[in-house]
């Protein structure tokens, strides 16, 4: 009697589990990054313009921040000893410092591509801060002949360098961390800002166009690297308004503000709450864009938990 046994033909096969990034048809289109990412940088760009034609070519804004000047001058050091930790800090040291992390980051991760990347958002506005206010800003002579610094100081190294470290770890780090690292660098940076004003080695103008410079590179960066890959079609009115138009918001508000002061301590205290908040806000604004970016231009992405076949739709 024969035995009847099951064939190959007869065995079950599993069907495939679906790609992560499936899609469900009843879903609507994409928002489109890049689009995003490219108002976000101009916005900031536009921004960075008007501080200095506004705070730096007009007699209004010359008036208003040489007043803070003034006050920082005068006033007793031991009210600004919050500031003064900033003296000690070598900014060569800080940055090269900055960069060694930044590197080993990329190693540990195994991406040396992200790690060129983050290195030149990194390095590119720095030096590009440095040019501007040495060889292409003027600051033309004070209104009132009292003798206040009238060399260009637009946009502030200092805050640019604090801005591009924040936002350099946030690049090398996995895009889940971004949003965290940005917020909780934040804080550095509006002390830094703020501290430059009261020490009088910066105006608020400086400080905002510090941050906008740096969060302009990186946002146009983001936008060229977005760019290189498929993308939704459907440009989100809301964000791209606000990456467009905020930053500029940011500095006209800054500017009614510090110019409505009637007294030099009531700007010098203006000035001061004004620049932390100021490049506050230009961070957080830029966390948005930002937040989804994989700035590594091979293409590498974060592989599923236990599922090897598969990765994930962003992420650094």
């Amino acid at each position: 009697m024969a035995v009847m046994t099951p064939g190959p033909a007869s065995r079950t096969t599993p069907l495939p589990l679906p790609r992560a990034s499936a899609r469900s048809p009843l879903a609507g289109p994409r928002t489109w990054r890049t689009a995003v990412l490219v108002a976000a940088a101009a916005g900031c760009t536009i921004a960075f313009a008007v501080a200095y034609l506004l705070f730096v070519h007009t007699a209004g804004g010359q008036l208003a921040e040489d007043g803070v000047v003034h006050s920082a001058q005068a006033i007793d050091r031991s009210i600004v000893d919050w500031a003064q930790p900033l003296r000690d800090v070598d900014l060569v040291v800080v940055l090269g410092a900055a960069g060694l992390v930044v590197a080993l980051l990329a190693l540990v991760r195994g991406r040396f591509a992200l790690g060129v990347t983050t290195l030149v958002l990194f390095l590119s506005p720095l030096a590009a801060a440095q040019l501007l206010k040495l060889y292409v800003l003027e600051r033309p002579p004070g209104t009132d002949g009292s003798g206040v610094p009238g060399h260009n100081s637009f946009p502030s190294g200092h805050v640019a360098a604090a801005t591009a470290v924040v936002f350099a770890l946030a690049v090398v780090l996995p895009a889940r961390f971004r949003t965290w690292v940005l917020a909780l660098g934040a804080p550095g940076v509006a002390w830094v800002a703020a501290a430059t004003v009261a020490l009088g080695w910066h105006r608020l103008s400086d400080t905002l166009g510090g941050g906008l410079l740096v969060a302009a590179v990186v946002c146009a960066g983001a936008a060229v690297v977005s760019a290189r890959r498929p993308d939704g079609r459907r440009i989100p009115p809301v964000a791209t308004t606000i990456a467009l138009a905020g930053p500029a918001a940011v500095v006209l508000g800054g500017y009614a503000i510090l110019s409505s002061a009637t007294s030099g301590a009531a700007r010098f205290g203006a000035a001061l709450v004004l620049a932390a908040l100021g490049t506050t806000a230009v961070l957080l604004l830029a966390a948005g864009p930002l937040r989804r970016v994989n700035f590594d231009p091979s293409g590498a992405r974060t592989r599923i938990a236990g599922r090897p076949g598969t990765r994930r739709c962003s992420g650094t």
